[in-house]
């Protein structure tokens, strides 16, 4: 389990902000990425064009999302892919139980599921669930493995362990790793882990995916990969489990090159990455690898009440990519830990709350200075910014009876505050009203103390004038007639 909590939201920020090696290695790491994404957009008109191709999909593919899941797993199940349904986190985690009690054998102790890299299963807190039935998941992507050794959680959805430097990493494999010989070659760190990992996926029993994208005309799951692992997890063990949001679904096969250009692009200023996985099918008769049974859960979690309402369905859009995350001035400067969230970031910030509940993230959603640096680089142009400021107001005011609300809606209401907006509201519709009360501010500014709470944590508390602006205009007339 984490250690760190959504609600916990501006403690641990405020821990970050003051651990100094933390925010070298950011800013180390926003500056390489932001600089590779430049570079692979070096043409603007083409930037626009591959955006603008991807948001269409995106959209089209959304708006047809009940039709194309029921023709994913018709096609699915026709290639022999075992489909299953997901509600929520505890119903993939029975899933995911189901199917591996069902496989193992007496000689099974203990079992070993190795997971290529998923933030669906970090979602519904695969790893812990399964060690609770004595069932063991093993990281095998080089940033997971590392942050597992450790006993931590990604901070990014693309880089999990870009929080850690390369003197870090050797620290971890010199406590956890034996015989591990100190070092800070980036190389040898790198062999170093893959020698552990390889005898795991011989040994594994199931082997663990996400989805990039699930193809509904052919029935394919898509998966993108640098590093090869993803390619072990799916072939070597003789079950393979995918697991992905219902939002992944795509229509067609063409659906995917411009996607993908957008994702890794937009992601590790790739062209494209190393490793492209297309699955169709489990092993067939004469076929020399492969798993011989495929599952794919497909996740609700929250993603449905998203969809319902058209402005907040956008929210779906994304396509993981990380690019809002290496832009934003905030996370940039406190990292992925400091959300308390499984997507941290801006895309945190706008997907999280469909998934615990506005109660848990109400701090998140403000936790934004609304630049528009996220959707100026998100590749499927998600309205990040509006969305945020649509989300603050659903956390104070009551829900519209268009749509099911958000679990824990209004729950960073305050009757202080709204007593304050009323007040405000009154006499700004008053005239009279509104000048004895600037008069009287003007009394009284000396008297205002220097700490406003929350808010002068990083500003000068506000003085009113002595004299208003109205009142300087109206005696300034009164001299001129004179």
């Amino acid at each position: 389990m984490s250690k760190y909590q959504p609600e916990k939201f501006h403690q641990q920020a405020a821990d970050a902000l003051a651990d100094p090696q933390l925010r070298q290695n950011f800013r180390g790491a926003m500056d390489y990425l932001q600089e590779k994404r430049r570079t692979a957009f070096a043409d603007p008109k083409e930037e626009a064009d591959i955006r603008d191709c991807a948001q269409a999909i995106r959209q089209r593919c959304l708006s047809h999302l009940p039709d194309l899941l029921e023709e994913l797993e018709t096609n699915c199940t026709a290639n022999g892919i075992q489909v299953h349904w997901a509600e929520n986190a505890a119903d993939a985690n029975a899933i995911f139980l189901a199917i591996a009690q069902a496989a193992a054998s007496p000689s099974d102790h203990p079992l070993l599921m190795i997971k290529g890299k998923s933030m669906v299963s970090e979602e519904i807190n695969l790893n812990h669930e399964m060690a609770n039935h004595g069932i063991t998941c093993l990281e095998s992507d080089m940033g997971e493995y590392i942050i597992q050794l450790d006993g931590d959680t990604p901070s990014h959805i693309i880089m999990p362990a870009i929080h850690k430097n390369k003197q870090q990493v050797s620290d971890t494999f010199s406590e956890h790793l034996p015989h591990f010989t100190p070092t800070t070659d980036v190389d040898t760190l790198i062999q170093t882990g893959r020698q552990q990992l390889r005898e795991k996926f011989r040994t594994a029993q199931i082997g663990v995916s996400g989805v990039n994208f699930a193809v509904a005309e052919t029935g394919t799951l898509c998966l993108v990969e640098n590093e090869g692992n993803g390619r072990m997890c799916t072939t070597v063990p003789d079950i393979h489990i995918a697991i992905t949001g219902i939002e992944k679904v795509v229509a067609y096969l063409s659906d995917v090159p411009p996607l993908y250009s957008a994702l890794t692009r937009s992601a590790t200023g790739q062209a494209i990455t190393t490793y492209f996985n297309m699955i169709s099918s489990p092993r067939k008769p004469g076929e020399l690898d492969g798993p011989k049974a495929v599952h794919l859960i497909l996740l609700d979690n929250g993603r449905t009440q998203a969809y319902q309402d058209e402005e907040t369905r956008q929210t779906l859009q994304c396509i993981r990519c990380g690019a809002c995350m290496n832009h934003c001035p905030v996370y940039t400067r406190i990292g992925g830990h400091a959300y308390g969230t499984v997507y941290p970031g801006p895309i945190g910030k706008i997907i999280s709350p469909h998934l615990l509940g506005l109660a848990a993230t109400q701090d998140l959603v403000t936790a934004s200075t609304l630049c528009g640096a996220c959707g100026e680089v998100c590749p499927v142009r998600i309205p990040i910014p509006s969305l945020l400021q649509r989300l603050r107001h659903e956390a104070k005011q009551p829900p519209d009876s268009g749509h099911d609300p958000l679990k824990g809606q209004q729950a960073a209401a305050s009757t202080s505050e709204a007593l304050m907006m009323k007040s405000f509201a009154l006499a700004a519709t008053h005239p009279a009203l509104y000048h004895a009360g600037t008069w009287a501010a003007g009394k009284v500014n000396q008297w205002i103390p220097d700490k406003l709470g929350h808010w002068t944590q990083c500003r000068t508390a506000p003085k009113p004038a002595t004299k208003s602006l109205h009142h300087l205009m109206k005696r300034k007339r009164k001299g001129a007639s004179s």
